[in-house]
């Protein structure tokens, strides 16, 4: 799918990948929303969700000046779009509008939840002409899909918590400021409630698989991205405040 030229440039640019990756995301989400206005936001941020659900698992290294190379999902670069999302939204049509796309995002990561549940219900074909290939599939959506109820309790209950924390931070500051200062409510906001996702997620689901000092330190390096991550999305939602879209 990828040309063989790109495909090598990268994998010896893991970090190159990992810049461009989030900038594609938020790109999208941009686009949509200029195309689209708040409707394109939503979408952003149930795409969003789709996006973390089926990459979360796959797990990958990058490296970072000063810290070096540190492991990372793909679940956590895939997520910047909702964040981003969520604080366009409160700034060009408000609370409720943002405090609905969270709803959204929540209401639809359920519903991926369990259809997927049900869908794994189902048997492979025994279709000689397709049965190998059929079992490798549903092998292969198993090991993605084959959801723990820890696993689902932590990532909604982060999710929920952390989202709705972002849209009242966002305009807490907003009001503080009198409207001044984009970049700090957009970066402090997501920055803490960033740090409240982090730390469910971990505790929840971690806790107790592995020790609580790894559990932590799992959670820090996840973190540290979505930091930076964090700082990418300001140019962007700065663009963003700057257009004028009929919904």
């Amino acid at each position: 799918m990828t040309p063989d030229l790109i495909a090598a440039y990268f994998a010896d640019h893991q970090s190159a990948l990992w810049l461009l990756t989030i900038a594609v995301d938020l790109t999208f989400a941009l686009m949509l929303y200029r195309f689209f206005g708040r409707y394109g936001l939503y979408a952003s941020v149930i795409l969003g969700i789709l996006l973390a659900n089926l990459q979360g698992p796959k797990l990958t290294m990058i490296w970072l000046p000063v810290v070096g190379e540190l492991q990372t999902s793909m679940g956590v670069i895939l997520y910047s779009g909702i964040y981003f999302a969520t604080d366009l939204l409160s700034e060009k049509y408000g609370k409720k509008a943002a405090t609905t796309a969270v709803q959204l995002g929540f209401l639809t990561s359920i519903i991926i939840v369990v259809m997927i549940s049900i869908s794994l219900m189902f048997l492979p074909s025994t279709d000689p002409e397709t049965a190998k290939f059929s079992r490798d599939i549903h092998n292969a959506f198993e090991t993605i899909f084959n959801f723990t109820p820890r696993f689902v309790f932590g990532s909604l209950l982060a999710y929920y918590i952390s989202q709705t924390f972002d849209v009242w931070m966002f305009h807490y500051i907003k009001e503080k400021t009198k409207g001044r200062y984009l970049w700090i409510r957009n970066n402090v906001s997501t920055i803490c409630s960033q740090a409240i996702d982090t730390t469910v997620y971990s505790l929840v689901v971690w806790w107790g698989v592995v020790d609580l000092q790894t559990a932590i330190m799992l959670g820090l390096a996840k973190y540290l991205f979505k930091v930076i991550i964090a700082a990418i999305d300001t140019p962007f939602i700065y663009l963003g405040r700057t257009w004028k879209t009929n919904s």
